[in-house]
């Protein structure tokens, strides 16, 4: 493998030419710091050669060595902290080489074939993505942050593989996927690339430490100069990217077309089984231990539900990319933690109340107490509402005949069973003379809950976060639900718990959809339409049909959490 010397010779004359540009800004910034400085030089000799005798070159001279030294004591400490600063540094799984001998044979095979220096390390995130991470910065080397030879001056930047790739791409998809990836340790290592790319990170991290007490004066200049060089730094990385894809052409360029359509099928799989399964056992205070594999049988499902991704199963007869790692559930466990981290903002540790789940114990660990904890909100917002106070007008001003009548006050279970029934629900929000309100109130009560707990959490999160924990998402997934949203998935929890409790039903998991009911083994996806209808029209009769079928009386009451 040849070094550095042959990079310059296949070239990239565009991103060499943008990045001396980019370094010109940073020259300038340096002459316009020393600028004061030069003319206080030419004044203090003129001075003691007696060129420039009497007044007023004693004060002009003094006030101009004061100001180059408040200019060049400014420009030292914003120079440093620049050089200092280090970028942030994605989140990912290490991933050494005695954990993946045979993945980092691959990636040294692409980076000889291409003839680029071969990346310093390789890390996993749990994402769709890949690409290359300059960790080699003075900042990093300090803390710790990536301790190895990937932080040693010089070194060639760290490969970060998304993590679902290993798992669903066979050993030929990958390699044809990181060769563009791997081709840009090329650029990389050239030595007005690197020093251009270190200058705009380091600006790029001096705008954030400007926000903390007493730096604020950073910022500003930090800012102006991204700006003046943010053109020639954007088109540096293109011409960087158009490089590496041109290295890569000769390399499975065929094959790696066809890669890419997994790449596409790949995400589409990840985000569904994030927000449809992981979500809610990450709301629930689990966390699935097995992401990566559960992937796999999310696409297979996804491929055999969707005609356009026929066929795509019948690659997974080859060898999977994850025989690369030696262990692959330990690395599928590490990914699934931080992923629950960077997504949901779960602690970096396991815990009593935040511990690891297998697939086949998902039904009960997650679903079922799912079910019951919103069963349980749904019982206690109704109660809220039957010992609020309900307002009254005062008897001298009667109400006009277009207000619309209160909500009604729900009461308490009349079933003798004392415990909380379906029947409760269903009565309270068919009631003729105030549907509407009815449902708005509970909904509003309901999205009043689940705030409160939301901002309780977050409350322990930062306290845990004070105490040095990363706890907080940096990716959360879904926006805040309506709350008719929220009552109707509520609703179609305690149906589930009845139906759980009396029709021999039982939760399951559908690895596209999430929590799924199961009636007599089979899927039963009729429910949402009905919650909705007794939810938005006030109209029990389907879902009451449903009941009578499925064999559930409304008037039992049911096991909460």
């Amino acid at each position: 493998m040849s070094g550095t010397g042959s990079i310059a010779e296949v070239g990239v004359p565009s991103a060499r030419s943008r990045a001396l540009a980019v370094l010109r800004v940073r020259s300038r910034a340096l002459a316009a710091v020393l600028v004061p400085t030069a003319v206080a030089v030419v004044l203090v000799t003129a001075r003691m050669t007696g060129r420039l005798a009497g007044d007023p070159w004693p004060t002009v001279t003094l006030v101009v060595c004061a100001v180059a030294a408040l200019v060049l004591l400014a420009g030292g400490i914003f120079g440093a902290v620049v050089v200092r600063a280090g970028p942030a540094v994605t989140p990912t799984v290490p991933l050494p080489e005695s954990a993946a001998p045979d993945l980092y044979r691959l990636v040294r095979d692409l980076a000889d074939r291409m003839d680029v220096p071969a990346p310093s390390a390789i890390a996993l995130t749990p994402d769709c993505d890949s690409w290359l991470e300059d960790r080699a910065h003075a900042a990093h080397r300090r803390a710790g942050i990536s301790a190895g030879p990937e932080s040693e001056p010089g070194a060639a930047p760290v490969l970060v593989i998304g993590s679902p790739f290993l798992w669903w791409m066979r050993v030929a998809e990958l390699r044809a996927v990181l060769a563009p990836v791997v081709a840009g340790t090329g650029p990389s290592a050239h030595p007005d690339i690197a020093d251009a790319r270190g200058f705009v990170r380091g600006l790029d991290a001096a705008v954030d430490i400007g926000d903390r007490p007493g730096l604020g004066w950073i910022a500003g200049p930090a800012r102006l100069l991204l700006r003046l060089c943010r053109t020639d730094a954007a088109e540096m990385e293109r011409g960087v990217a158009a490089a590496a894809s041109d290295r890569a052409q000769d390399v499975d360029y065929g094959l790696r077309i066809m890669a890419q359509e997994q790449v596409g099928l790949a995400y589409a799989g990840w985000d569904r089984l994030l927000t449809r399964v992981a979500l809610p056992a990450w709301r629930m205070g689990r966390w699935p231990a097995h992401l990566d594999a559960g992937v796999v049988s999310a696409l297979t499902e996804l491929s055999r539900r969707d005609r356009l991704a026929d066929g795509f199963t019948s690659r997974l007869e080859e060898r999977p990319a994850c025989d690369l790692l030696e262990q692959p559930g330990v690395v599928d466990e590490a990914a699934s933690l931080l992923a629950a981290r960077l997504f949901h903002g779960g602690p970096a540790e396991t815990g009593p109340d935040w511990a690891p789940v297998d697939w086949a114990e998902y039904p009960r660990e997650v679903v079922d107490r799912k079910w019951r904890t919103e069963a349980a909100r749904l019982h206690a917002a109704l109660d809220a509402l039957a010992t609020a106070p309900t307002p009254t007008a005062p008897a001298t001003t009667p109400a006009p005949a277009t207000t619309p009548a209160p909500a009604p006050t729900p009461a308490p279970p009349t079933d003798g069973l004392g415990g909380p029934t379906l029947e409760r629900v269903l009565g309270y929000l068919t009631d003729p003379a105030g549907h509407c309100a009815a449902g708005e109130a509970l909904a509003g009560r309901l999205s009043g809950d689940l705030a409160r707990e939301e901002r309780a959490a977050d409350s322990r999160a930062a306290a845990e976060k004070a105490r040095g924990a990363d706890t907080m998402p940096l990716f959360p997934l879904q926006p805040p639900r309506s709350g008719r949203d929220l009552l109707a998935d509520h609703v179609t929890a305690l149906v589930c718990c009845a139906a759980v409790d009396y029709a021999g039903a039982g939760p399951g998991l559908d690895w596209l959809d999430g929590p799924v009911l199961l009636v007599g083994g089979e899927r039963r996806s009729d429910l949402a339409p009905l919650v909705l209808s007794l939810v938005e029209d006030g109209d029990p009769a389907p879902l009451r049909d449903w009941l009578a079928e499925v064999g559930v009386r409304p008037e039992k009451p049911v096991r909460l959490a």
